[in-house]
């Protein structure tokens, strides 16, 4: 209650900013006329309006208001719709609508998430275990009063952003190898996409600097003492090289002059390191390469708006026109497509990978070849998924745009991207820029109740590792070496299929695996054990 200078006091009503922004402004505009300043009540008419001065109706009225709002908004919001202007996306057409809009009904605004395909598997009670050894800790100590910040090592990391978050997960191991500071990792424009963005447009540096504080230290950029210092430049690093090899290479020279400028990191550092090295790749990789407030704050909201519905599934599908160009395979959307994809590959033999003196079907039979999108909707069919299921599907503008997504499209129409989920302006910021449109698709992909790659690839990797390391969450890695030739084999019938396909696969859904292969086998996508331990087994290494 609040007085006015004439000696009468008049009631405020404190109303929730939910509430008030739920009301229609016809709404408003008829509380307003309702309890506007009106003459003294002379009539038995006008008594409706005189209890407009009794603070418990106001309120009263005013809550009637706002609830029917709230539920006629509920009712009609479908969130996975934001706007309007969804309906012109590429991936959008009217005949889906419909039955989207019906599937939505009949599942009345959400989706069972008791189903077989959404259940996880069994994460046996393993946690994130990062337990460094004394000597570790100690080592680190003795670094810094040695002098580590008088040694600075200046890494260049190339490719896409998932190829560089490896590059920079190797070159934090190096300078603690080194004993050296890092200087925040430059990031190459890439040649394909032409993305300029810097660290700090991708990743948290702040964050990145305080989670490595007692491992490695590092500096945004060379002290004036070293600007002029001519870095030792590495010509060639092998492949998989030991620390021993490391240290034995570069620590005199360092010594000596300061700086040491190393690039092309990718897969130079081995993969069987000693088990502190292996916990500090686990902790740059799940800990301190946290991506930029922006990148976060968009990915949460299109990860809420899939998740307002239920469970949702994430793809990432290699359908882009470069893939099928180096893994030399064929997208079979038309004999068009395909000389296309010929043509290209003769014009630049150096971009293709591996084995290439396989013809086509062979690469194909061998599981070297990305899956289209009739063998992804195949393949999700066998394992039960539910047709209304709600998919994200992550990756670059697939060759041969709408087309190459359709048999997808047809059998799974609640399939959304970036482009078609967000509101008008949303994506302006990132426009043009691959690595931060790639890690929004991270971030969305990460918090889904199931994942799915359609060809490994630097970012089917880490998601693996990044679900193992949060409890083992869905992952489902397709057999393509033993389920293509089942898809091949037109005489098989659908019954039976589903049933292979689906026993082929009750491994491989993202169970706890241990690192055995340490040669090949990066501990960012297998975790187990040394990221992880059980909890059992952590509660009595305590005691």
């Amino acid at each position: 209650m609040a007085a006015t200078s004439k000696g009468r006091r008049v009631s405020y009503i404190a109303v929730p900013s939910e509430i008030s922004r739920s009301l229609s402004s016809t709404s408003l505009h008829s509380l307003l006329l309702l309890f506007s300043p009106t003459k003294k009540a002379s009539q038995p008419g006008h008594r409706l309006l005189a209890l407009g001065r009794s603070p418990n109706f106001l309120f009263s009225v005013l809550f009637f208001f706002a609830l029917v709002e709230i539920l006629r908004s509920w009712h009609h919001l479908d969130p996975l719709v934001p706007c309007p202007h969804l309906g012109r996306s590429p991936l959008y057409s009217p005949e889906l609508s419909d039955s989207t809009a019906a599937m939505s009904a009949d599942v009345g605004g959400g989706v069972e998430a008791r189903g077989e395909f959404w259940q996880q598997p069994d994460g046996m009670g393993y946690v994130p275990c990062l337990n460094f050894s004394e000597q570790y800790l100690a080592e680190g100590v003795a670094a810094t009063r040695a002098g580590r910040r008088k040694k600075y090592l200046l890494v260049v990391v190339s490719g896409g952003l998932n190829q560089q978050r490896n590059q920079i997960v190797d070159a934090v191991v190096i300078a603690r190898v080194l004993g050296a500071t890092l200087v925040v990792p430059i990031l190459q424009v890439n040649v394909i996409w032409g993305d300029e963005s810097e660290f700090s447009d991708v990743f948290d540096l702040e964050h990145f600097k305080s989670v490595l504080a007692d491992d490695v230290k590092v500096v945004s950029s060379l002290p004036s003492t070293h600007i002029m210092t001519r870095p030792v430049q590495a010509k060639e690093t092998p492949l998989h090289v030991s620390p021993a090899w490391i240290r034995s290479r570069y620590m005199k020279r360092l010594n000596r002059e300061g700086v040491l400028l190393l690039r092309g990191l990718d897969s130079r550092l081995s993969k069987d390191l000693p088990p502190d090295l292996q916990k500090l790749r686990c902790k740059v990789a799940f800990h301190a390469l946290r991506f930029s407030a922006p990148i976060r704050e968009l990915g949460n909201k299109l990860a809420k708006r899939m998740r307002s519905k239920g469970p949702y599934l994430a793809l990432h599908l290699r359908l882009e026109e470069d893939v099928w160009v180096r893994t030399g395979c064929l997208p079979g959307l038309s004999p068009e497509h395909d000389e296309i994809v010929r043509v290209e590959r003769k014009l630049k033999p150096e971009l293709l990978t591996g084995r290439s003196n396989m013809a086509y079907h062979d690469r194909k039979l061998a599981g070297l070849c990305p899956l289209n999108a009739a063998e992804v909707t195949r393949l999700l069919k066998a394992l039960e998924a539910p047709r209304d299921a709600r998919i994200y599907w992550a990756g670059g503008e697939p060759f041969g745009g709408r087309d190459a997504l359709l048999p997808l499209m047809r059998e799974f129409p609640n399939l959304y991207s970036k482009e078609n989920l967000t509101l008008p302006g949303e994506l302006g910021p990132f426009a043009n820029r691959s690595s931060l449109l790639a890690a929004i698709d991270d971030v969305v992909c990460e918090q889904s109740d199931v994942f799915m790659a359609s060809h490994g690839g630097n970012m089917g990797h880490l998601m693996q590792g990044q679900r193992a390391y949060a409890g083992h969450r869905k992952f489902i890695t397709p057999n393509k070496r033993q389920m293509l030739r089942h898809f091949m084999n037109a005489s098989l019938p659908a019954s039976e299929l589903n049933r292979i396909v689906k026993e082929l696969h009750q491994g491989s859904l993202g169970q706890p695996e241990l690192r055995t292969h340490k040669i090949d086998r990066d501990v960012t996508a297998y975790p187990l054990p040394e990221c992880m331990c059980e909890v059992g087994a952590r509660m009595r290494s305590m005691l």
